[in-house]
This record gives C-alpha cells, sequence and structure tokens, in this order.
C-alpha cells in the first residue's frame, strides 16, 4: 500500500518513507510513525510523518499495516 492517503497510515505503524536528503536517489528510511505531519486527507507525494527515531519524511510504502 502507498502512503498518499492520510487515514491509511497510523501512529505505530511500521513504513518506508524518502527523506529530503534522499528524494533524488530514493533511498528509502524504515522506521515507526510517531507523528502524522500532512493535514490534508491526500498528497500526491505522500504523507509527511516523523518516525519514533526523529526523521522526518513522505511515506513511500506502508510495510505492517496493523500497529497492535
Amino acid at each position: 500500500m502507498d502512503g498518499t492517503i492520510r487515514a491509511d497510515i497510523k501512529l505505530g505503524m511500521l513504513v518506508n518513507i524518502i527523506l529530503k536528503k534522499d528524494q533524488r536517489t530514493g533511498i528509502l528510511t524504515e522506521g515507526i510513525v510517531k507523528d502524522l505531519l500532512t493535514s490534508a486527507p491526500r498528497h500526491h507525494r505522500g504523507i509527511k510523518v516523523r518516525l519514533e527515531d526523529g526523521q522526518i519524511g513522505r511515506v513511500q510504502e506502508i510495510i505492517e499495516e496493523d500497529p497492535e
């Protein structure tokens, strides 16, 4: 599942994000969602999130859909 729809992304999910510095290379960073930073219901480049380790980027892929 891609990360363009805000309702699909929940706190605690395991996701792959793309950091601003990696946009040209396409390198993905894996982590757990701590905060949702995009308020719009959808974003064509991916919903912006903060991971538990503090990194911020746009969700490219949802790895683990159920955080429980």
